[in-house]
C-alpha cells in the first residue's frame, strides 16, 4: 500500500498535483485503507467497482485481498498513473462515471452486466450522492457499497425526521438500503487536508424493500421535499384518505420512511 511519500512522488514525477475540479484528496491513512476493504468483507474472486482511484493505494489493497477491480477515472493523468503501474491486474475505464443527467456510464454498466459486485471507493466529494443512488437505483447486482465520503452527507444519510438533514437522498437510501456509519475520519488523513470532516459508510441494499419502483418513488421524494416547509394537505388537497398516522396538516419533513413510502404508493405509485 502506499504512502503519501510514494503518492507524492507519483505526481512530481509527471507534473501532477492534486485537482480541485475533481474532488482530489488523497486518503492515505494505511490502517483506514485497511479498515475500509474489511468492511467490504472482500474475498478471493470479488467482483469490485473503485471510482476516483487516484495513485491506486486503495486498488492495491483491493488487489491484495484477491478482489477483480474495475477503476473508473476522470483524470487522464490519473489513468495513465493507474495503467501504467497495474495494467492487465485492473479494467480501467477512463472517463465520468456519471456523464449524463445522473446516470451510470454505459461502460460501467457493461462491465459488471448482471454479475454481483461492490463499490469501494475513497470517492470525490461531488460524485458521492449521485453516485451512491444511481448504483442503488439502476444496479441492482451491486450487493453494497463501502466508501469515504463527507461526513455532512453521512449525516444526510442516516438523518432521523424531523431534522435539517432529513432530505431526499436519506430517504431514497434509506428506503432502499441499510446504513451504517462507520467511522469518522479528520482531515489530516487525506492529503491535500480538506476544509471538511469525512465518514467512512456502508450501504447495504435490501432486496426485499418493497419499493415496486424505485425511479417514481424517487422522483416523487424529490419533488415532495421541493415543497418541504408545505403542510401534505396544500400539497396534495384535504380532501382525500391519508395512510396510517398521516395528517393533512404535517409536513414532510415530519413523516417516517414508511410514511413517505406509504403516501408514495396512495398518491403516485401506478401499482395498486
Amino acid at each position: 500500500m502506499q504512502s503519501l511519500r510514494e503518492i507524492r512522488a507519483l505526481l512530481a514525477e509527471r507534473g501532477l498535483h492534486p485537482r480541485k475540479r475533481f474532488g482530489q484528496n488523497f486518503l492515505h491513512d494505511k490502517n483506514l485503507l485497511g479498515k475500509l476493504v474489511e468492511a467490504a468483507a472482500i474475498a478471493p474472486g470479488d467482483l469490485v467497482l473503485e471510482v476516483g482511484p487516484g495513485t491506486g493505494t486503495l486498488t492495491e489493497a483491493l488487489l491484495d485481498a484477491g478482489a477483480e477491480v474495475v477503476v473508473s477515472e476522470i483524470d487522464e493523468d490519473l489513468a495513465d498513473i493507474i495503467e501504467d503501474r497495474l495494467g492487465a491486474r485492473v479494467t480501467l475505464i477512463r472517463g465520468d462515471c456519471l456523464p449524463r443527467q445522473r446516470r451510470l456510464a454505459e461502460s460501467i454498466v457493461a462491465a459488471f452486466g448482471d454479475r454481483p459486485f461492490k463499490l469501494v471507493a475513497n470517492l470525490p466529494y461531488q460524485v458521492a450522492s449521485p453516485l451512491m443512488t444511481a448504483l442503488l437505483l439502476d444496479m441492482p447486482h451491486c450487493t453494497g457499497q463501502y466508501v469515504t465520503i463527507q461526513n455532512e452527507v453521512a449525516d444526510r444519510l442516516i438523518a432521523p425526521p424531523g431534522g435539517k438533514t432529513y432530505g431526499p437522498l436519506g430517504i431514497i437510501v434509506q428506503a432502499l438500503a441499510d446504513v451504517t456509519r462507520l467511522a469518522k475520519l479528520p482531515a489530516s488523513c487525506f492529503w491535500p487536508a480538506p476544509q471538511v470532516t469525512s465518514a467512512m459508510v456502508s450501504i447495504l441494499p435490501r432486496p426485499e424493500h418493497g419499493v415496486e419502483d424505485p425511479h417514481a418513488f424517487a422522483r416523487f421524494v424529490t419533488a415532495l421535499f421541493g415543497k418541504r416547509r408545505k403542510q401534505l394537505g396544500t400539497t396534495f388537497g384535504r380532501d382525500r384518505s391519508w395512510p396510517d398516522g398521516v395528517t393533512e396538516d404535517q409536513r414532510p419533513e415530519t413523516l417516517t420512511i414508511d410514511q413517505v413510502v406509504a403516501l408514495w404508493r396512495l398518491v403516485d405509485s401506478p401499482t395498486p
